[in-house]
């Protein structure tokens, strides 16, 4: 005799879902099926007139309502409360059986009397052939997973009948087998119920059996089961499978293992997230971490899953094993062959080898061996805004960290980012740090010409517009100014803006791309914080095409991007605006120095219109300068010298004229941004050198530009353009012609505009020098290198006759050392006061006590830098402080050097003090925030196999569709 069965629905009103429709469907199913319902009940909640009056008219046996915050398996036991039939139906308003749905599933319960649950195959509301559910099984560690989720339903599964659990909408259950299990788990919080109970009832000596025949539909409404179809991973879905999993963990292990696994709940939540973080899907940390600490501390409702399963069961765990899945069937059984789907990829090849981009970086390798020479040899760079690096390591890194900087007295600031760049770059060579800011600048030409070619794939498949773009990457005229003036901050920028563009252009598609544009960003930032509004602005734009184009799709991957830089910068941003010097926040990192740079009035802005940073484009002015006919030249410089790079701007505005005009005018408008920057900070002087101040350079401001308007020139050359209506075939000759004459016209015309440039170190034009290794005497380096807190004040003479004053700690004043916080401050510090009497002090035979004080602040030596033999007031003020120097008891000479006269202190220095224990807590708390980030980043950027594979389905170029 068939049992009698009650049906329990159970509705949750939505403002955006129309549950009394749904339910009004719902209903109309119940009565179209063709075996009876002994009772129904609906279970309302929340309130909703009209879901009272559709229950009402359904005859319903009962209505019960409950609050709106109401689980479905609150929901589905507050039901089954007084249920006397001998079978319970769990039904929601989305799921509409088929008229012969009930009845195979009653069929599945008389048949087989073993059976406790039995499921029906869960299908799409409005795709009957595609199947949600029919079947669920989990891991050795408790995961979930579903047998023949989304797979379209050909009749694979219809033999499947014994599975260890089911989705837990539609499963008809035996009323006495409800009853001894303890009916649905309410601590799951929305996730795995039916898995759940399916282990359960297995336990307790019952089946689960799917029955495919019976067929229902669901939409999806997330009352009962995930929301939507396929189910839309929201952070609460996510969260209600993390907490599900780690509550079913800790309620079926054995006793003895329980404290064991609740202790490594948060553990396991760190190494999930590292995990998450490499598999590209870290929209699941935080819900990861919210299960966990709920977890923690949900004790009462694991005690009492605990104690249903004591109750209930009746057969060892070993019986479940079978049922259980596989790592080997997970990876072969239930997903596609990934390297299948690869066979029918056609994605383009990347051909930097048969393309020609290793051939040019081999020829830029050559050009740069060629331009610098005497660069194989030296030891260190030196020259214009160029200084050494610490001798070790670990002196870069803690260069690098907040604490007390190695400059001034007692002086504690965050470390620009600036020095983190530097202190990686250093540790790159981690004999001598300071030989890899040479090897940088020999291969300079060569990484310029890598990152170009491989930006340039974003733009175009062409090989020989890759070539074009990367050659006229490499020859901007802001990049090889920066590589002559000696510039290392601006040539980082201009060697890591191809990258940023090659990333960041498909940041939207993956978390891999990024996770690396974050970092590049961050880099770029930490190089040219003046570039920081630009970005900013890209960035938004970057946003708002995403919500307007996809839909928002992928504005979550593009968001991160400017996380690692908010936390790198956000110390000395905090320190800038709490000294109320938020113009110092754009001021360039490292050494402080005026070098030739275009002028703030109208011709400076003109050349740096025409993408010029100098007052002599190209150094024609000073290779001509002497002779009338050179003169005349100088003279007509600006005019027709920049003539030079009128094609690749005339190229860049067609690009507004082609079919892909869109991509073209968003390069034009970062091209814009730039030069807007570049025009703003020109005028902008916020640090000094001695008694100069020192404007922000320009260049790279200009290196943005460049970089929108070379992509844009790429743009119109790879669309193509025809002289002449014709024929396909000699259409597409014309083209082709027409883009080769292009190009060569663009290279041809930048090469000439660089040789005097390029030859200008052959020329003994640029500021480039051998070394110094320390800009501090031999005697102090070696002192300095045994003890990083060996303190000298050195002396500089100025031209007004005054003295400038500063203290160096270690072997020498260094290039990662140096801080925008100390050097763009409008009021002195204490420390400043410090210094300033000291000097004074020690330059005029008035104080007594002048040494005592160096002793106790740590200072050892003291260094009375060459004057400035041009000005008569240095030269005296020179020999005056050195009189006084040489009379001063307890200072003793140590002998003039290249880079002045030294003295030490004769007694013994006391140490220098350390920093405050609240001051190292703060470093480390900040240190550890700032690798936080950067950690994360990393693990987003590292490829993986699924990571590779996803990229093949997609163009490598921007804007195409993959095929």
């Amino acid at each position: 005799m068939p049992a009698r069965v009650h049906a329990i629905i159970v509705v949750r009103p939505d403002a955006r879902i129309p549950a009394a429709h749904r339910l009004e469907r719902a209903l109309a199913a119940m009565k179209d099926q063709t075996a009876p319902l002994a009772a129904l009940t609906v279970v309302l909640c929340g309130d909703d007139a009209d879901v009272v009056a559709a229950a009402a008219a359904s005859g319903a046996t009962d209505v019960v309502t409950l609050p709106a915050s109401t689980s479905f398996a609150a929901a589905a036991n507050r039901g089954a409360r007084d249920v006397t039939a001998e079978a319970l139906w769990l039904l929601a308003q989305d799921t509409v059986p088929e008229p012969d749905a009930l009845a195979h599933l009653s069929d599945a319960l008389e048949v087989a009397p073993s059976v406790g649950v039995a499921a029906p195959k869960l299908v799409r509301w409005n795709e009957r052939d595609r199947i949600v559910s029919l079947g669920v099984t989990m891991t050795r560690f408790g995961r979930s997973v579903g047998l023949a989720d989304d797979e379209f339903d050909q009749g694979q599964h219809d033999a499947t009948e014994d599975v260890l659990g089911v989705d837990i909408r539609g499963v008809l259950v035996r009323t006495d087998a409800w009853r001894r299990v303890g009916g649905i788990d309410p601590a799951l919080a929305g996730a795995d119920e039916g898995l759940d109970l399916g282990v359960r009832t297995r336990l307790a000596g019952g089946r689960v059996d799917v029955v495919p025949a019976a067929r229902v539909a669901v939409r999806g409404d997330g009352v009962a089961g995930p929301a939507g179809v396929p189910p839309v991973h929201t952070m609460g879905m996510r969260y209600a499978v993390s907490r599900a999993q780690l509550h079913r963990r800790l309620a079926y292990a054995p006793a003895v293992a329980v404290p064991f696994l609740w202790l490594a709940l948060l553990p396991v939540a760190l190494w999930r997230t590292v995990v998450r973080l490499v598999a590209k899907t870290p929209a699941g940390i935080l819900p990861e971490w919210a299960a966990a600490a709920v977890s923690v501390i949900a004790l009462p409702s694991l005690w009492r899953a605990r104690a249903r399963i004591r109750r209930a069961q009746d057969v060892p765990w070993s019986q479940l094993a079978a049922l259980r899945i596989t790592r080997e069937q997970l990876r072969t059984g239930l997903r596609p062959d990934l390297d299948v789907r690869d066979e029918l990829v056609r994605r383009e090849e990347l051909r930097f080898f048969t393309g020609g981009g290793a051939w040019a970086v081999l020829g830029a390798l050559i050009a740069s061996a060629v331009v610098f020479p005497s660069l194989l040899v030296w030891p260190a760079l030196g020259g214009g805004a160029l200084a050494p690096l610490r001798s070790t390591v670990a002196r870069l890194w803690a260069d690098a960290a907040y604490g007390l900087r190695p400059l001034g007295l007692g002086e504690v600031a965050p470390a620009d980012p600036f020095s983190s760049v530097i202190a990686l770059l250093g540790s790159l060579w981690p004999g001598s740090p300071s030989k890899a800011i040479v090897l940088l600048w020999l291969l300079a030409l060569p990484l310029a010409v890598l990152g170009a070619w491989f930006a340039a794939t974003r733009l175009t498949d062409r090989s020989v517009l890759r070539i074009t773009g990367a050659v006229v990457w490499a020859l901007a005229p802001t990049f090889l100014a920066a590589l002559m003036q000696g510039r290392p901050a601006a040539v980082l920028v201009h060697l890591l803006l191809p990258w940023l563009l090659y990333a960041g252009s498909v940041a939207h598609r993956s978390w891999g791309a990024a996770g690396a544009a974050s970092l590049l960003l961050a880099a770029v930032a930490a190089c040219a914080p003046s570039l920081g509004p630009a970005m900013v602005v890209v960035w938004t734009v970057w946003l708002v095409v995403l919500f307007a184009v996809r839909r928002g799709r992928g504005t979550a991957r593009v968001g991160w991007m400017v996380v690692p830089s908010i936390v790198l910068f956000a110390p000395v941003v905090l320190r800038q605006l709490r000294n109320g010097d938020a113009w110092g926040l754009l001021a360039d990192p490292g050494m402080v120095w005026a070098g030739p740079q275009a002028h703030a009035d109208a011709a400076g802005r003109a050349l740096l219109a025409a993408g010029s940073p100098t007052m002599d484009p190209g150094g024609w002015g000073a290779m001509l300068r002497g002779g009338a006919f050179g003169d005349a030249l100088v003279a007509l410089a600006p005019a027709w010298l920049l003539v030079l790079i009128a094609p690749i701007a005339v190229l860049a505005l067609m690009g507004l004229f082609t079919r892909r005009w869109l991509a073209a005018t968003a390069m034009l408008a970062m091209a814009a941004t730039g030069t807007a920057t570049a025009f703003v900070v020109v005028g902008i002087a916020v640090a000094a050198r001695t008694d100069t101040a020192v404007a922000i350079w320009p260049g790279a401001g200009l290196s943005l530009a460049w970089a929108g308007t070379a992509a844009a020139a790429l743009i119109a050359l790879d669309t193509g353009f025809a002289l002449h209506r014709s024929p396909d075939a000699d259409r597409a000759l014309t083209a082709g012609r027409s883009r080769a004459l292009g190009a060569c016209a663009v290279m041809l015309a930048l090469i000439v505009f660089s040789l005097p440039v390029l030859t200008a170190h052959l020329r003994g034009a640029s500021a480039l020098t051998d070394g110094p290794s320390s800009t501090l005497p031999a005697f102090v380096t070696a002192e300095g290198r045994s003890n990083a807190n060996t303190g000298t004040i050195v002396l500089q003479p100025l031209t007004s006759g005054a003295v400038g004053a500063r203290v160096v700690w270690g072997e020498s004043e260094t290039l990662g050392g140096q801080s925008t916080v100390l050097e763009t401050r409008t009021a002195l510090s204490s420390g400043d006061d410090a210094v300033a009497e000291l000097a004074v002090d020690l330059v005029t035979p008035t104080s007594s006590d002048v040494v005592a004080r160096l002793r106790g602040d740590g200072v050892a030596f003291v260094l009375l830098a060459p004057a400035d033999a041009a000005a008569d007031a240095s030269r005296a003020r020179w020999l005056t402080a050195s009189t006084a120097l040489d009379q001063r008891s307890g200072l003793d000479a140590v002998g003039s050097t290249a880079k002045g006269t030294l003295w030490r202190v004769t007694d013994a220095v006391t140490p220098r003090a350390g920093a405050s224990e609240a001051t190292d807590g703060l470093a480390r708390l900040i240190a550890i925030v700032q690798l936080i980030a950067v950690g994360a980043a990393l693990l987003l950027a590292v490829p993986t196999g699924a990571s590779r594979r996803r990229a093949r389905h997609q163009s490598r170029v921007v804007g195409r569709e993959g095929r």
